[in-house]
Parts: structure tokens; C-alpha cells; sequence
């Protein structure tokens, strides 16, 4: 499969699609489901609370983003794979990490929620026909097509997993 040309997605996802160098995208989403279990399974719970200056987030909030990032990725991927071209809403990230509840729950329960998440995200994937890879629509008032969603999911988790390798020491 091709890796997806600028007029697939907005400019500000260019960030998440340059850390995604594969051009197997299914092969990336695989492997780093194991590799980002491994280093988050090694994350003391007690840290899981914790918001490293200058970060705004806990680790537990960073992990919840991801989890409600992949699945809003790939809402909008089955919508636009099914060829349904209504316009998707964006989400304000900060609202959504305020007001997830992660606080409330294990560490332990957010890293399994995010394997469930993601194992989900690789049957979808995994299952389109050709032909929907190249079907987009319009989210957050950009283009972007289905391919670069698989990207971005890839490259988000990416991005977000450099910063905690960063805050939490031993990881």
C-alpha cells in the first residue's frame, strides 16, 4: 500500500504522518501495539497519576487521550471507508482528557483498554477492500482520507509514547 499524498490530509497532521516512515502501515499498527504494551506495562502505578512539569496531563490522561484519539480515528475511517461523506465534528482534546474519569481508574485497566482499542482498530483495517483506502470525507472541516488515518493513528501513539518514554524514568 502507498502511503498517503498531502491532499489526504491537513497540514496539521503532517507532524504524526512524518513519524510513520513504513510503508507496511498494518505492519507498523501491529508491532507497536506490543511495543507500546511492553512500555507501559512497565509503568509504576503510582506514576500514573503523576503530570511531569511542563506537561498538562497525567500519564493516565495521556494514555485515556489515546484510547479516545484511536477511536475517533477510526469512526471516522469505517464512516468514510463506507463511502458515507457526511461531515464529522472535531474534539477539543482538553475536554476530553478533563473529563475522562481516568483518575478513577487503574493504570493497569487503561493500558488493557487501549490494547482492546487497538486490537479493534487492526480488524478494521485489516478487513476494508482495496478501494475504501482511497475513500475520504470531511472531519474537523479538513479532508482526509482513510489511509492517512491509519497513519496518523500509528503516528499519534508515536508521538505521545516519545513524550512518556521522556517523563517517566525507568520506562
Amino acid at each position: 500500500m502507498r502511503r498517503p499524498d498531502k491532499s489526504e490530509f491537513a497540514a496539521f497532521y503532517a507532524k504524526y504522518l512524518d513519524l510513520v516512515p513504513e510503508t507496511d502501515v498494518l505492519a507498523a499498527m501491529s508491532a507497536q501495539l506490543d511495543e507500546a504494551l511492553a512500555l507501559w506495562r512497565r509503568i509504576p502505578e503510582a506514576q500514573g497519576d503523576v503530570c511531569h512539569e511542563p506537561y498538562t496531563w497525567t500519564v493516565k490522561q495521556v494514555i485515556g487521550h489515546l484510547i479516545d484519539g484511536e477511536r475517533i480515528f477510526g469512526y471516522r475511517a469505517l464512516r468514510f471507508a463506507r463511502g458515507d461523506t457526511t461531515p464529522l465534528p472535531g474534539f477539543e482534546e482538553n475536554d476530553y482528557a478533563k473529563s475522562g474519569g481516568y483518575e478513577r481508574l487503574a493504570l493497569s485497566d487503561l493500558v488493557n483498554e487501549f490494547e482492546a482499542v487497538r486490537r479493534s482498530s487492526l480488524w478494521l483495517f485489516r478487513n476494508l477492500p482495496e478501494a475504501a483506502w482511497g475513500r475520504g470525507g470531511d472531519a474537523n472541516g479538513n479532508h482526509i482520507s482513510v489511509r492517512a488515518l491509519a497513519y496518523i493513528i500509528v503516528g499519534h501513539v508515536r508521538h505521545h509514547g516519545s513524550i512518556l518514554r521522556k517523563r517517566v524514568s525507568g520506562v
